[in-house]
Formats: C-alpha cells, sequence, structure tokens
C-alpha cells in the first residue's frame, strides 16, 4: 500500500469514527429507546410494506439467519411483528408490523427527524446545503447511485444573481445565437428583483448550480414567472417541472390568483413544462433577438 492510498485509508477510518461518534450523541440509548440501531433498522424495512419475506430482510440488512430469528423472537414477544407462513411456499416466512410495532417505529421515526433537526440547526443555511452535498456525494460514490430526486433546491444566495445573467447569456448565446443585448436583459430584470415581495430558487446538484426560476409580483391578485433556466447537464433529472412547482407553491401561499410568463417558441423544452403545469397561451407575435425572428409568448394559469 502506497503512502498516499495508507493517508486516505487512515482519512476514511477517521471520518468514520467521527461519524459514529456523531450518531452516537445523537442517538444516545438508539433515541431512549430499548432498541439496538441494527432493531430500529429492522424495524425501518418493516414499516415500508405490508409484509417481507425474512430472506429478503436476511438479505437486505446483511444478517446472519439466527441473529435475525432471534430479533424477531424479541420482537414478537413484544407484539412488534407477526409472523406466518408463505401460502405461495411454506418454506418461505413472511413478517409485518402489527399496529403497536407501528406505533412504537413512527415514535422513533419522528424522534430521529427531530434529533437531525436539532444537528442542522446548529449550523447556517450554506453549511447545509453544503453537508447535504456531501453526503449525496458519498453515497453516490459509494455505489448507492442518486437519490429520487438528485438535487437540491434552496433560495437565492450571495453571487448567485451574477450567476443567473451569466448562465442565461452563455446559454442563450451558444443554442440560439442571441447576443448581448438578450444578457443586459437579463440584467435589467434581477436588477428589478425586489426580495421583500418577489423570490427565487437556485437548484444544485452535486453541490453546483443547475438552475433558478424567480417569482415576481405583478399586483395584489397576479405574479410573473421568470428566467426559468436549467443547465444541459442536469436535463433530464425533472429539474424544470420542480422549479416550476415551487414557484406555483409560492403564488398560492402568497395568495396570487393568477400567474404569466414570457416565453419564446422555439424553447421547446421550456414550453412542455409550463403546459404540463397548467399554463395556457394567451397571445404571441413577431420579434428579433441579435437579428434573429423570434416569435414572443405570453402564456398564463389560474392558481
Amino acid at each position: 500500500m502506497s503512502s498516499l492510498t495508507e493517508a486516505r485509508v487512515s482519512e476514511v477510518r477517521g471520518f468514520n469514527r467521527f461519524y459514529t461518534k456523531v450518531i452516537g450523541a445523537l442517538q444516545a440509548g438508539m433515541l431512549d429507546s430499548p432498541y439496538s440501531l441494527t432493531e430500529v433498522r429492522v424495524l425501518f424495512e418493516l414499516a415500508q410494506g405490508e409484509f417481507m419475506e425474512t430472506g429478503e430482510l436476511r438479505g437486505l440488512l446483511d444478517l446472519d439467519a439466527g441473529y435475525l430469528s432471534r430479533l424477531l423472537t424479541r420482537f414478537e414477544a413484544d407484539g412488534l411483528v407477526a409472523r406466518e407462513r408463505s401460502a405461495s411456499d411454506a418454506r418461505k416466512q413472511l413478517v409485518r408490523l402489527t399496529p403497536a410495532g407501528a406505533e412504537v417505529f413512527a415514535a422513533l421515526d419522528r424522534r430521529s427527524a427531530e434529533e437531525i433537526g436539532r444537528l442542522l440547526s446548529g449550523l447556517a443555511e450554506e453549511d447545509q446545503e453544503r453537508l447535504v452535498s456531501s453526503m449525496a456525494a458519498i453515497r453516490a460514490l459509494l455505489g448507492e447511485g442518486p437519490a429520487r430526486e438528485p438535487y437540491v433546491i434552496r433560495p437565492p444566495r450571495t453571487g448567485d444573481l451574477g450567476w443567473v445573467v451569466y448562465r442565461h447569456g452563455v446559454l442563450y448565446g451558444a443554442e440560439y445565437g442571441w447576443g448581448t443585448d438578450f444578457e443586459r436583459l437579463v440584467s435589467r430584470i434581477v436588477g428589478d428583483l425586489d426580495f421583500s415581495r418577489d423570490a427565487g430558487w437556485i437548484a444544485e446538484v452535486d453541490g453546483e448550480r443547475a438552475g433558478c426560476v424567480f417569482f415576481v409580483r405583478q399586483d395584489e391578485t397576479t405574479a410573473k414567472l421568470r428566467m426559468l433556466l436549467v443547465e444541459p447537464s442536469a436535463r433530464g433529472l425533472g429539474l424544470g417541472r420542480r422549479l416550476v412547482e415551487e414557484c406555483l407553491r409560492h403564488a398560492r401561499a402568497e395568495g396570487c390568483k393568477r400567474i404569466v410568463l414570457w416565453t419564446r417558441d422555439c424553447l421547446a423544452s421550456a414550453r412542455r413544462i409550463y403546459e404540463a403545469a397548467g399554463f395556457e397561451l394567451d397571445s404571441e407575435e413577431m420579434g428579433m433577438e441579435n437579428g434573429i425572428e423570434v416569435i414572443e409568448q405570453m402564456w398564463s394559469r389560474d392558481l
């Protein structure tokens, strides 16, 4: 083993000891319950469905058959699980949580979420995002693959607005030939944002900015969705849809009755997202951008 590899091994082992200590501090006595970490993990897996075959449970958690049998016997004695033979194969045993078991798990799950919430509350918003992104990277690198939603959506921070203008200029210049006039237009829109009434969201993938959208208040009952953008590297993840959903959710929460947007007919992917979200085309007219003919469109939907 090279000295560099030894150093990396030492660093990973040090992290393992550190994180085990953190989790131990958070979960002293495993959330003040009489159950071990492994036992709570078994309850978690059983809570995900109605029945589970014991062989599947053993393989999922990499448990010794004898140990799992003793563990389930204890749970059965406590009234937390019920076991029965499979109707299709008598050699297989099925196990499920009882109502009492489901209640015990729900209480443990709630306590766990509260403990993690307290841990995160001690960190600044930016550090929370770094922590979550780093954890996602560890899971992906060690084989779990990306989560169902492999991105984070957060409010804008210092430096994000400059990125919004820059990426609009670069992407739309490269993909559609729009020039600096379009970049200046985006810059003016960003400059007019007033976060005492407006709002925005930045999407991150693996800790890097990958998209954005903004809610701009028009009047007491109307809002405008502006500057939806998704980086090419992040397309196909459902990110544009989620950003639009976030904007609509916020508009409803703010009491808006209607939301509008401006786009161009060549932005086909964006238009599909808008249509799926319930927007309808109100009007269109010819326009020019950097000497290129475009069709300007106004869309809207009621909330």
